[in-house]
């Protein structure tokens, strides 16, 4: 169906829901100031008005103080604030549960990138059988992580979620209920969460949504590709997990807490299933199944609420139970209600014990840290070292030949600190795989993985905590993140696949190697095109390396939820995939409010896996009808990374980059904002570092500066540079036959799209910080024009216009919040400022930024 058919419907199912529910607010139990309701539009509309006549977020708020609050006292209008805060917080939680609830009817469910489109294109092509040999094989992983842009505490995630069951039904009197329930529901934590708190809300997903919506996916292979006659050992879908095990400058995740976290996910998983045998009991009544369902339900019950290390239901016993159940209906009972029970065991077959599988991760700084540490210890204990006295002297290929000869263990308890934890955390995946299975955790994350060396390290550290070949069932996965990384990434794997004792490992893990690309990073140091294009080459540098060794590479991208962090558009990129970049799985990263977004109903969850599988499918079944990349292409896509990359160094390397976006955003107030457990930047230390600022706080505040520089910076002037050179006629004839590079710049449009530059026009009379904001806004101004002309657009996302609308409806409900935020920003640089003055502004700004990121849904 047409653009316009889905617009007709946004409309129609959400903005005028949302006009009709969002009046039910005016009866919200607020305490305190009445006609809270009853003002906010008037404020809103006097912020549009605004803006648009040039005034500045201060002269907003005092002309409406001065116009509409005769006689309040500065006390009372901070406390209005507080409300207008509150109020539109539960606003946008409203509109998410009206777009929910309208997802089928504003989205083309079964359309391009369904399975049944991709079904239906394979029997027309006649390549069904084809479809199948790479269903074998194929499978998309998402791995959920912990990474601070949630600011929904799972008590609002449950609102939300049972709020759009309601407006689904249109069912008035319930939704009154819900609407009235959030007026006193709080929506912020009042202490930083702990890892387990975040492991245990990101389980709510796990198992109201991903349970379900995965089996369904599993279930229409099985039945609609295979005919029912599936017997392969591919999940197509597996689930990743960082919580509780991300030790990344995370100093509050240890090794109890990763096993805390690996029973927590075990219990869930025996709960779901618990629960769905439950129900099959009510149905399988027949002589002698009704007793074998008694008899599985008592030992889930057992697992459930009185586990113990002897009575552990192991994957395979309990497929064993179900399929000798499904035997016996077939046979004795006319296979009645027999697609329940498949479903069930399809269930078993994908989630297993485990559930999700997790992973650990930490820096290369801290395990070469760990095994000096180490060394010393063992050379206390029994006066030999691990490591030679010369090892820090050594070259790179003496300390590789030193870390995989490394054959002694060591006992954690006679080290401290972070030594004692990081062997302990490896011993834990010995647990965990006892447990759950070698599923439930089997892979090591290094992030600022810089050389072979930091790749030996974790194997040798591995060695250390007991772990022997050929039983080292562990994939250690390297992660390249800046630009640099990225292009030495081909020269450090050729240098580990060329070390017997590295093969050997691989051979025990079936010759497949793990890489992961840090997206997030990538873009923070080299800026949005040549990060993007950094990763497409250096997969391909990998894939040929590794081919070259027969190893099969299996690529993990490090997503966030922006464009400028890998997000927007994923399942785009991954179609455009060509032949020279392996295609085994699909493997990313999910994060806070994107979960939310794009898992945060079954049919939501559904239709965004079926589009990442699907996009993945069909790069390698149709990839003979897509056009490839020509040296061409790759001239015009190497000169407009290398612009712009240049272009964002320049911007980058001004000295008043970071100060600029401390003066003016919420940087430094991140870390007060209770949603994460992990520190907004690396290290210690008072003074911020560029170096050290997360890709996270780093996205987060341009977004909520509604200026998005990092989706962006650096796209015009190379457009236009490219322009000025004659390739104009080249680049528009790339963006319309070029997935990859159309998606790289209809991504960007959404960032532009999502940029609000009125907001801080005072800026630019700032004596000290104006040139930075005009420098902004001229590289905004002219990525923008060229943008469109190279679209053929008017408008920016003019090809997605229900998105489109999406964003401007959540950018006006939350043009109040933006204006408080720079408000409240002004107030606390002012001179002398009283501390109890201070302390209530920077209550204030913290608490807007919880439903302006909330409202962009992939802000950060």
């Amino acid at each position: 169906m047409s653009s316009a058919h889905y617009i007709t419907q946004f409309r129609r199912n959400v903005s005028d829901k949302y006009v009709i529910y969002n009046s039910l607010f005016a009866a919200l139990p607020f305490s305190g100031i009445a006609n809270v309701g009853a003002l906010l539009p008037i404020l809103s509309q006097a912020c549009m008005d605004g803006y648009a006549a040039g005034k500045t977020p201060v002269e907003i708020l005092e002309d409406f103080f001065r116009q509409h609050t005769n006689g309040s006292t500065p006390e009372e209008q901070k406390d209005r604030l507080f409300k207008f805060v509150q109020y539109i917080e539960r606003q946008v939680v409203l509109f998410d549960a009206i777009e929910d609830a309208a997802f089928d009817t504003v989205n083309n469910i079964h359309g391009p990138g369904s399975m049944r489109a991709l079904l239906n294109e394979a029997v027309f092509a006649g390549k069904t059988q084809q479809l199948r040999q790479k269903l074998r094989k194929f499978k998309v992983r998402v791995v959920l992580t912990a990474h601070p842009t949630q600011f929904y505490p799972g008590t609002v995630l449950g609102i939300i979620h049972d709020m759009s069951d309601a407006i689904a039904k249109n069912d008035f009197h319930t939704i009154n209920q819900y609407i009235q329930q959030l007026g006193i529901t709080p929506f912020f934590n009042k202490k930083s969460p702990t890892p387990f708190d975040e492991a245990v809300n990101l389980m709510w997903y796990l198992e109201n949504i991903l349970y379900q919506s995965i089996g369904n996916i599993y279930n229409f292979i099985e039945s609609e590709i295979f005919d029912h006659q599936y017997d392969g050992d591919n999940p197509f879908i597996e689930l990743g997990f960082w919580p509780g095990g991300d030790r990344d400058g995370n100093p509050y995740v240890d090794a109890a807490t990763t096993l805390k976290v690996a029973e927590a996910l075990r219990s869930a998983i025996t709960v779901c299933y618990y629960r769905d045998v439950r129900k099959l009991t009510r149905r399988l009544t027949f002589s002698g199944i009704d007793t074998r369902m008694h008899e599985l339900e008592a030992l889930l019950y057992e697992n459930v609420f009185r586990p113990t290390e002897n009575n552990r239901i192991q994957t395979q016993v309990l497929l064993d139970k179900l399929t000798e159940i499904r035997n016996a209906v077939v046979s004795k009972h006319h296979a009645l209600f027999l697609g329940r029970l498949d479903s069930l065991i399809h269930k078993v077959k994908i989630f297993g014990t485990h559930f999700a599988s997790l992973d650990i991760r930490q820096d290369s700084r801290i395990h070469r840290k760990v095994l000096l540490e180490i060394n010393e210890v063992t050379q206390q204990q029994s006066g030999k070292a691990c490591l030679p006295a010369s090892y820090e002297q050594m070259t790179e290929t003496e300390q590789l030949a030193v870390l995989f000869g490394i054959s002694e263990s060591v006992d954690p308890a006679g080290c401290t600190g972070i030594a004692k934890d990081t062997l302990e955390s490896i011993q834990a995946i010995r647990t965990i795989q006892e447990r759950n299975g070698k599923a439930g955790c089997h892979r090591y994350i290094i992030s600022n993985c810089q050389s072979a060396v930091n790749v030996a390290e974790v194997y040798a550290l591995c060695k250390l905590a007991g772990w022997k070949e050929p039983d080292m069932h562990i994939d250690i996965i390297p992660l390249f993140e800046t630009i640099d990384d990225l292009r030495q990434a081909e020269q450090i794997m050729e240098t580990l696949y060329q070390l017997p004792a590295y093969q050997q490992h691989l051979t025990q893990r079936s010759n497949n190697q793990t890489i992961m690309l840090g997206f997030s990073d990538g873009t923070k140091d080299g800026g949005y095109l040549q990060a993007n294009w950094s990763i497409y080459t250096a997969k391909e540098n990998l894939t040929a390396i590794s081919r070259k060794y027969n190893i099969r590479a299996k690529f993990f991208d490090g997503r966030g939820g922006p464009p400028s962090r890998g997000g927007g558009k994923t399942n785009k990129f991954y179609a455009s995939l060509g032949s020279t970049i392996e295609n085994e799985e699909i493997q990313l990263t999910i994060q806070g409010q994107t979960i939310t977004s794009n898992f945060g109903t079954i049919q939501s969850s559904q239709y965004n896996l079926e589009q990442l599988l699907s996009a993945g499918l069909s790069n390698e079944l149709f990839a003979d009808s897509r056009i490839q990349l020509s040296q061409h292409d790759r001239y015009l896509l190497e000169e407009l990374g290398r612009i712009s990359y240049e272009t964002y160094q320049q911007f980058k390397a001004h000295p008043l980059f970071l100060p600029y976006l401390q003066q003016f955003s919420p940087l430094d107030y991140y870390s007060k904002s209770n949603i994460a457990s992990r520190p907004a930047k690396r290290g210690g230390g008072g003074e911020l570092r560029f170096e050290d600022l997360r890709a996270i706080p780093f996205v987060g505040s341009w977004s909520q500066l509604k200026q998005n520089v990092p989706g962006f910076f650096g796209v015009g002037t190379a457009l236009q540079e490219m322009k000025a050179k004659g390739f104009w006629n080249d680049i528009k004839a790339m963006y319309r036959n070029l997935l990859f590079f159309r998606t790289l710049v209809d991504n960007s449009m959404m960032s532009m799209l999502k940029s609000f530059f009125p907001l801080t026009a005072y800026i630019k009379d700032d004596p000290q910080y104006g040139v930075v904001w005009e420098w902004v806004k001229r590289e905004f101004d002219l990525t923008k024009e060229l943008v469109l002309e190279l679209a053929d657009a008017k408008l920016l996302m003019e090809e997605d216009l229900p998105g489109r609308a999406s964003i401007q409806m959540r950018d006006n409900i939350v043009l109040p919040l933006l204006t408080i935020q720079q408000y409240a920003l002004d107030q606390l640089h002012r001179e002398n400022l009283d501390p109890a003055e201070k302390a209530v502004y920077e209550k204030m700004l913290t608490r807007t930024m919880f439903g302006i990121i909330n409202a962009a849904r992939n802000s950060a």
